[in-house]
């Protein structure tokens, strides 16, 4: 299958020729020995600068060739090729639906977004209206949107610009994307869907399929994390119906916006190959698949952890799971997920991501890990406890079902866990346009004198990057306590503070919660429910 992009810029590499432009390496050895030592030569030859004839330049150009390819692979109308990211994609979607309608028009989001599409609200001054996720209390994560649940946000809401849900979120979790379209456009506006966890999806029968299939409008996807494509390349997917003669011309605006001048020849090329392996890879993916499907195995055979997407039966808003995700609930076995993360990290096992409760093994599409040594090198940590030592359940009362209750591993009630789950904190309520107070002047104050106060800040514990406030939202002592928990942890950072530390934290100069509220938005998410991971 072809990658006319890709070898474009190889066969240009090929040639022997005087570089004299940027980038300042020009592939010579001499003048870049640590970057040839490092990369190699072929790499550097390879570097080129955009704007090339036979390349990126004039009509029919590989670029727009292998552009229309991708455009293809996933159904859309045109696809778009990012070299910052997901990020970037979520931005874009956020900036055309700011040009999008009338400029008051509301955009209903989910209220786990990622915090780069928070970003984007802020860049574009959007006036958001949230709509919470279900949420598992027992792990501490949440999932997605039901149908119903986007049905209630959307009454009462006059035009909204636009949709913004997720799925898959980190965990796996797939929403039922054909009824949630169904259900925004028949309020009128286009469905966005951050899939940056899904790329991979549609390329093979047992896989999920893709998004922008099932009727999203706008599909971010970022290729680089199951697609196979080099870190920090992506794709954003616009569908051919009945928005895509509006937004197609406000996504190129926001994509010319927010793309770098001098993209990378290195990601385009990457995502030009991705895409062919995709295409290609039936046995590659079928055998991850297998490999994921043999390592949820192993660990229900054991019966010390959980499989998370064993429960997902319980939650309305789920109808799929990603195979390729497996993501094991460690708590049930007396451990901590950090710690676990951690541990292994130091004993050569590299998880994605780890919350408390869990920790989520990713197999990139054609990916088939060591399963014995990863499932070994998991049950030979032991509990974070004394042999018999007490301590209160896990479970707080009236959760979900034990997760592999159906597997023989014991129920929750039965597990004892040295530590207790970080609380999902609730928002406080929103008092200020994200823009307006993103943009207002602030005042660090020490942490304890933030409480009650507005922020100008969208501060997201990291991992995963999903904001516990966002700027304009009132500081709540819930959220604090949450955020410096996560900040103590292995790892763990929170996006956008002023202080790392989390003594200071910046609000809004002169308001508070209770004299914003002059500026208070309709359908403040005051009762949405934020989570730990997406």
């Amino acid at each position: 299958m072809p990658t006319p992009y890709a070898d474009a810029v190889a066969r240009y590499a090929e040639d022997d020729r005087a570089r004299v432009y940027v980038p300042g390496h020009a592939a010579d050895p001499d003048a870049a020995p640590a970057l040839t030592g490092w990369f190699g030569a072929e790499l550097l030859r390879r570097d080129v600068p955009p704007l090339l004839a036979g390349i990126d330049k004039g009509p029919g150009n590989p670029l727009a060739e292998s552009l229309a390819l991708a455009a293809r692979a996933w159904g859309a109308r045109r696809t778009w090729f990012l070299t910052n990211g997901a990020s970037q994609g979520n931005r874009i979607a956020a900036l055309a639906l700011g040009a999008y309608r009338d400029a008051a028009a509301p955009v209903v989001g989910q209220r786990s977004a990622h915090s780069s599409f928070i970003d984007g609200v802020i860049l574009a001054g959007l006036s958001p209206r949230f709509v919470a996720p279900a949420i598992d209390p027992r792990l501490g994560i949440n999932h997605g949107v039901s149908p119903a649940a986007l049905r209630a946000a959307l009454a009462g809401v006059e035009s909204p610009k636009g949709v913004y849900l997720i799925s898959p979120s980190y965990f796996g979790a797939v929403a039922d994307v054909a009824a949630l379209a169904d259900i925004a456009h028949a309020a009128g506006a286009p469905l966005i869907v951050d899939a940056a966890w899904g790329a991979h999806f549609g390329f093979h029968p047992d896989l999920p399929e893709n998004p922008l299939r099932l009727g999203a409008d706008l599909v971010i996807s970022s290729t680089h994390k199951l697609g196979g494509s080099l870190t920090q390349s992506a794709m954003l997917h616009l569908a051919g119906g009945p928005f895509a003669d509006d937004l197609e011309p406000l996504v190129e605006r926001a994509f010319m916006l927010t793309q770098s001048t001098s993209a990378s020849a290195l990601l385009l090329a990457s995502l030009d190959l991705a895409r062919e392996t995709l295409e290609t890879g039936h046995g590659r993916i079928a055998a991850s698949i297998a490999a994921a499907d043999r390592l949820r195995d192993e660990i229900r055979t054991r019966g010390r952890f959980g499989i998370v997407s064993d429960g997902f039966g319980d939650f309305d808003d789920i109808v799929d799971a990603d195979p390729l995700r497996v993501s094991i609930d460690v708590a049930r076995g007396g451990l901590h997920g950090h710690t676990v993360r951690d541990r292994l990290e130091r004993e050569g096992v590299s998880f994605e991501i780890s919350t408390d409760s869990c920790v989520v093994a990713v197999l990139g599409a054609g990916v088939v890990p060591d399963v014995d040594r990863i499932a070994g090198a998991l049950h030979a940590i032991a509990p974070e406890r004394a042999a018999g030592e007490a301590s209160e359940p896990l479970v707080a009362t009236g959760g979900p079902a034990a997760v592999g209750a159906s597997t023989g591993a014991p129920e929750p009630a039965q597990v004892r866990d040295a530590r207790p789950i970080v609380a999902l904190p609730s928002p406080g309520p929103l008092a200020m346009l994200p823009r307006e107070a993103f943009l207002a002047q602030g005042e660090p104050v020490p942490v304890a004198a933030a409480i009650g106060r507005v922020s100008t800040d969208a501060l997201a514990a990291y991992p995963p990057g999903i904001p516990n406030v966002l700027p304009g939202e009132v500081i709540t002592a819930e959220v604090v306590e949450f955020l410096q928990r996560i900040a103590a942890t292995p790892g763990g950072y929170v996006r956008g503070a002023v202080d790392p530390t989390l003594a200071t934290l910046r609000v809004v100069r002169g308001a508070t919660g209770a004299d914003a509220t002059g500026h208070a938005v309709e359908a403040s998410p005051a009762d949405c429910a934020l989570s730990l991971v997406n």
